[in-house]
């Protein structure tokens, strides 16, 4: 299958290895910036461009892999292509991309990507969609290729299934960075609490996140809990936050 990639960031280069390491051959990427384009396309074997009349019009299989804003205006750039069409985003609705092109699907991983940190796509679920039949079959097949774990998921679920994503990834993370703020600010290194970080993950993967669930706001510490929002009075932000969850801690135990 020759397919062309459109994009060059996190989801694009990791997509693009784990074709070529399955034996697909990805003809051209595409980015604004010539050099990024390059950069992906090198280590691929393919051609790095920036000027989308220089396209390939008859590959296979065209991802857009581009921010959620950009993709309708990409689509519209592919309306004279015979391929398949697919973006991978958690959110975007499919009819952004059959209302410009007759093949039309969606091609969403669903996990966190860092270009500097190899994943394996083995075990990483694949949400897949198409407007037609023999294009679900094509991804499903592709799917299959590189991922053991792959769901046919209509609009609505893939949504829900990106905002609880962003819940269950995007939120800790940034409760991570947080932490390391209010470590740094007294002395203290991230590193101290990576195990804690790398133990409450690991329970998850075997029971329910509601029936591990520790600290004050499980306990009802009143006590604990009023300390911790006093040390963060120079803090508003934070200690908004402390509130906040604490309080849906609370609730979610009723």
């Amino acid at each position: 299958m020759k397919i062309v990639l459109l994009g060059s960031g996190n989801v694009a280069t990791h997509l693009a290895k784990a074709l070529k390491n399955k034996g697909e051959e990805v003809t051209q990427v595409y980015s604004p910036n010539l050099d990024h384009a390059k950069s992906l396309a090198d280590l691929i074997g393919a051609i790095g461009i920036n000027d989308l009349t220089e396209l390939e019009q008859y590959a296979d299989l065209y991802i857009i892999s581009v921010k959620d804003d950009a993709i309708e205006s990409m689509a519209k750039s592919l309306k004279k292509v015979t391929g398949l069409v697919v973006h991978t985003s958690g959110t975007t609705d499919i009819d952004i991309l059959s209302s410009q092109v007759d093949k039309a699907g969606v091609f969403y991983p669903l996990q966190t990507f860092s270009k500097n940190k190899e994943v394996s796509f083995e075990n990483i679920p694949l949400c897949i969609e198409a407007n037609g039949e023999n294009e679900l079959a094509i991804l499903k097949g592709l799917a299959a290729k590189i991922s053991s774990v792959v769901y046919e998921l209509n609009g609505e679920k893939r949504k829900i299934l990106h905002l609880a994503a962003v819940f269950a990834c995007n939120f800790p993370n940034h409760l991570y960075a947080l932490a390391n703020k209010i470590l740094n600010q007294h002395g203290l290194n991230f590193e101290i609490i990576r195990p804690l970080i790398a133990e409450t993950a690991d329970k998850v993967m075997g029971n329910l996140p509601e029936n591990v669930q520790t600290g004050p706001a499980v306990r009802a510490d009143e006590s604990t809990l009023t300390k911790h929002l006093s040390m963060l009075t120079d803090m508003p932000e934070l200690q908004n936050i402390y509130r906040t969850l604490s309080n849906s801690i609370k609730l979610t135990l009723k």
